[in-house]
């Protein structure tokens, strides 16, 4: 996969990741938050925690379906990971598990680090856009059907999910912390704009794109190469 960076770091993005060969010693929590509609178990998770516990460091994955997936919210979200922060942390958060991961990290000063895949930035703007019509079809029933990707079959999920988040989105994310985005820039769900847009005039943020689209998955040893480069200061 062809890859590019926004430059916040002088190191130069080459197209095939090298192989990265530090074992860590582990002086922190490490978590894998999934996206939407995805779980702890998904290709990306299990791919994150293989990797790094070849180098000594458990990758906790969360289930993000708080309270439940029918009645998904991204503020239960948000308090379930700083529930599970016992200490010094970094975050690795995929779509919506990227934008938990920013709201976690702007909210609780444990959170060194982030890392996010193609960052569920905008959420209620993109669906509301993306839906058309059938938002307001969704807004009157209170009912959407998706498809769990955990599952494999259909689920629905309760207008009260993007209530709470329009409640969220109020306020801008305010993202301090070392963040290392990796965005596919033919994303046609989270379009690759609003990563650079968020980035912009950031200096804290480093954007990566890659030639792949949302999930990410033709461009997972590249994700890894860079998670393992952008992590190791804070996991040695």
């Amino acid at each position: 996969m062809g890859i590019s960076s926004h430059a916040r770091c002088d190191r130069p993005v080459t197209a095939r990741a090298k192989r990265v060969t530090v074992v860590y010693v582990r002086a922190m929590q490490v978590f894998y938050l999934p996206g939407f509609a995805s779980g702890p178990s998904s290709a990306k998770a299990v791919a994150f925690a293989d990797h790094f516990a070849r180098r000594g460091v458990t990758v906790e994955r969360l289930d993000l379906r708080r309270p439940s997936f029918e009645h998904l919210r991204l503020s239960a979200m948000i308090e379930y990971v700083r529930s599970q922060l016992r200490g010094p942390a970094v975050l690795i958060g995929s779509s919506l598990g990227g934008l938990t991961a920013a709201r976690v990290a702007e909210r609780d000063d444990r959170v060194k680090a982030v890392v996010l895949l193609a960052p569920a930035f905008r959420l209620v703007d993109r669906w509301r856009e993306q839906l058309g019509p059938e938002w307001d079809e969704w807004k009157r029933t209170g009912w959407r059907d998706v498809h769990d990707y955990t599952t494999g079959g259909s689920a629905k999920v309760d207008f009260g999910f993007m209530e709470d988040a329009m409640e969220l989105y109020k306020k801008r994310i305010d993202l301090k912390v070392p963040t290392l985005i990796l965005h596919g820039k033919n994303d046609a769900t989270v379009p690759i704009d609003h990563s650079r847009t968020f980035a912009k005039g950031k200096p804290n943020v480093t954007v990566i794109e890659l030639d792949d689209g949302h999930q990410l998955l033709e461009s997972i040893p590249t994700l890894l190469a860079e998670s393992d480069r952008f992590l190791a200061p804070y996991l040695k």
